[in-house]
């Protein structure tokens, strides 16, 4: 079965959870070509296995340079290990009041490493993944490398998923749109959202001459302005990269976009470099009445 079956196939089996990003009908697949909705807006999947539900032109900062060094940091490395392990204990420890499938949305997964490293870890029965991003380029690279998400090149603003059709809203180190979030988030459901900690990243900070610190207090605040935070999870680690993936990590933040290339090249020449990860992890929904059982291992 090709990738593009495959996906057709697994989109008919949740289409409720979906809606047209046009004018918000009901959706329904029809036969392995197309996402067609009752008004007749029809998207196609493409063979590479994802749906292009865009409604207009963009262009995406990020590139396939900056998606390739991100997938193989992510993939290759242990630099995240702490936090996939973290997210996915919280979604293990929620009680599964429903015999539907938990839908588990990563809204800006860009390559979609972070959602797929965190599915594999979900014990819950009957979890099912969805990946959307801006990028076509980053959607491609996730679908052609994971097969068990579906994945979506969409804009957050006017999200193709339905209303309250997930259980868990994944927004990792990317922008959010909380209005929509609201609307796709099941009763009770949870947003997730990871931000730097102030020591994130600290040594490629200091070698651009950047401020050490980075402090989010303005974007824990407006997370708190729309749903009850339960939760705030710090994970830090300090993991060695090797000369290869340290050359990635540089490739893959926008930290370095307009720094200095010299300084670049002599991080670039370090054999070895520890590096800090310092996340914090914001857990909030949309009812107060929810039976939320921390996450802290």
């Amino acid at each position: 079965m090709t990738k593009k079956m495959k996906t057709a196939k697994r989109v008919h089996q949740y289409n409720t959870a979906f809606q047209c990003p046009i004018c918000q009908s009901a959706m329904e697949v029809i036969d392995p070509k197309s996402f067609v909705c009752s008004k007749n807006h029809t998207f196609d999947f493409a063979k590479q296995g994802y749906i292009n539900m865009l409604t207009h032109q963009v262009t995406s900062p990020y590139g396939k340079e900056l998606f390739e060094a991100r997938q193989r940091i992510i993939t290759n490395s242990s630099l995240y290990t702490m936090l996939h392990d973290t997210i996915a204990h919280v979604i293990n420890q929620q009680p599964c009041t429903s015999a539907a499938s938990l839908m588990v949305a990563d809204l800006g997964c860009g390559e979609g490493s972070h959602l797929q490293a965190i599915l594999d870890k979900c014990m819950q029965p009957k979890v099912t993944g969805v990946g959307i991003d801006i990028s076509k380029e980053g959607i491609i690279m996730a679908a052609k490398k994971h097969d068990t998400p579906t994945w979506l090149v969409a804009d957050l603003a006017k999200s193709p998923l339905a209303d309250k059709a997930c259980s868990f809203i994944l927004n990792i180190l990317s922008p959010a749109n909380y209005r929509e979030f609201k609307r796709i988030l099941s009763p009770g459901g949870l947003v997730i959202k990871v931000v730097p900690g102030p020591n994130y990243l600290r040594e490629l900070r200091e070698m651009l001459s950047q401020k050490t610190k980075h402090h989010n207090t303005e974007t824990v605040d407006l997370f708190k302005r729309h749903f009850d935070l339960l939760e705030v999870i710090r994970v830090q680690d300090t993991r060695e990269l090797h000369q290869t993936a340290i050359v990635d990590l540089v490739r893959m933040t926008p930290l370095t976009w307009t720094s200095n290339q010299a300084q670049i090249k002599q991080f670039y020449r370090q054999d070895a470099a520890a590096i800090t990860i310092d996340l914090e992890i914001l857990i909030g929904t949309n009812a107060s009445t929810r039976n939320y059982i921390g996450g802290k291992a």
